[in-house]
């Protein structure tokens, strides 16, 4: 069974999402053991400057780079990343997963993520083109890997 371990920044205040989430999660341990990690988000200013945001990216950086385990196969949101269908990501994981102890997938603060941590990624990958709020992100994103396990299982989820 794969491991599948999304790290994300930030926290989740609504309940709704909170219980979005879980859900997902929950569905997603039939098909591999996951693991959702939280990371704090880095404080700013009210009006931060570039370099308050450089060094905040930075600092979660380390964090981030300090949570992906050894081996893994590591996937960053990022706006410039490739877009592709729900079978084209069911088939990534499938793929990966035959030399890949763990997908992990990054999911960044609201100013996005240093470069050093898309840089070191294996793929980036991006959702849409659209912004979303980052908390119903982190739902989607969910949603959408288990979508990419339904796929490869044949279930009838995706029609």
């Amino acid at each position: 069974m794969i491991n599948i371990k999304f790290i994300v920044l930030g926290n989740i205040k609504e309940s709704y999402l909170r219980d979005a989430i879980a859900e997902y999660v929950k569905r997603l341990g039939a098909f591999a053991k996951v693991e959702l990690c939280e990371l704090k988000e880095a404080r700013l200013p009210d009006n931060p400057s570039q370099s308050h945001i450089d060094a905040a990216l930075e600092d979660e950086a380390q964090r981030i780079c300090a949570a992906i385990p050894p081996r893994s196969h590591v996937v960053a949101l990022a706006v410039e990343g490739k877009q592709m269908s729900s079978e084209d990501l069911a088939a990534h994981i499938e793929n990966v997963s035959q030399s890949a102890s763990t997908v992990c997938f990054i999911i960044g603060s609201s100013h996005g993520l240093a470069d050093r941590v898309k840089n070191m990624a294996n793929y980036k990958l991006s959702l849409s083109k659209m912004t979303f709020p980052h908390q119903l992100f982190r739902v989607m994103l969910l949603e959408q890997v288990y979508r990419a396990f339904n796929i490869i299982k044949g279930t009838k989820y995706h029609k």
